[in-house]
């Protein structure tokens, strides 16, 4: 059985006799982000882990990373763009579906890989003690590696079509920084929810499944009626694939309002997933 973090603070006051005095935490102490400062070694080891053990014993390795957003959107080019004939903003539909399934699936990858990670290392949680959340945030930063990787194929799509970035491009980093906080907030959430309720392991893909299509990868946001907009925007993936299309692009359908609602959300949800996985994870050990 794991040591069980129950949110102390420790001090070692200046004596001859060396000793460690423990003292409950008060309030946002709590939450003690600077301990995963202090424990980042571990956290860029797991990453790279899950990085290895993902393309271990694969005849294509790395080119999986790049199939996954590739092949869905050229489905998705053909079905919605040469027979349905749905609007692409102006761009080339191949791209502007490219765009929008590239972010997402940096988005939904973390949320799976990162939900399932507590049970996955349960071995580890139950055996040594470290703060719980480096698991899903390693299993989010690995996702990283396949969304680099895609990067290519997007600055080769750029190519062909002849669209260079415009200064849009500048604010890209604030739009991926959004995907992550969100994932980061869902995950901690899911993992920490998946311990004590297996259920969520079954859901999850089904949850990711529906959100597909709640969310503006396939068609552009412009669909949707302008007053019924802001209610669209409370789905927090809409702000960042729509801002990151934009980025990249230069041409979307983003507006102050749509990003506005859906940061805030993003930002409730990474702030409550914090306080409920730091909440619940002194019994991870005894539960998993």
């Amino acid at each position: 059985m794991g040591i069980p973090n129950v949110g102390y603070s420790i001090s070692r006051p200046m004596t001859n006799n060396p000793q460690t005095i423990i003292r409950p935490s008060i309030g946002l102490a709590y939450l003690d982000l600077r301990e995963i400062w202090r424990y980042r070694d571990l956290l860029f080891m797991l990453a790279a882990r899950e990085i290895q053990l993902r393309y271990k014993q694969t005849a294509f390795g790395v080119v999986w990373a790049v199939l996954q957003p590739l092949l869905p959107a050229a489905i998705f080019a053909v079905i919605f763009g040469l027979f349905a004939k749905l609007p692409s903003n102006g761009s080339p539909y191949l791209l502007f579906v490219f765009t929008g399934t590239m972010i997402w699936n940096l988005f939904s990858q973390a949320i799976t890989r990162a939900g399932n990670s507590l049970v996955g290392n349960a071995n580890l949680i139950s055996k040594v003690y470290f703060p719980r959340i480096i698991v899903p945030l390693s299993s989010v930063g690995a996702v990283l590696f396949d969304f680099l990787i895609t990067g290519l194929i997007l600055v080769a799509l750029m190519i062909v079509y002849r669209m260079p970035p415009g200064l849009n491009i500048l604010l890209f980093p604030a739009f991926l920084l959004l995907a992550l906080v969100t994932a980061i907030g869902i995950s901690l959430w899911l993992s920490a929810l998946n311990v004590k309720y297996r259920d969520f392991m079954y859901a999850m893909p089904f949850l990711v499944q529906v959100w597909l299509y709640a969310t503006p990868v396939v068609y552009a946001s412009s669909l949707i009626p302008q007053k019924y907009r802001w209610i669209y925007s409370i789905n927090p993936a809409v702000g960042f694939v729509e801002g990151f299309r934009w980025s990249v692009l230069g041409r979307g359908t983003l507006s102050a309002s749509m990003l506005f609602v859906s940061a805030g959300v993003a930002a409730v949800t990474l702030v409550t997933g914090l306080i409920y996985f730091r909440t619940t994870e002194r019994k991870f050990a005894d539960v998993i």
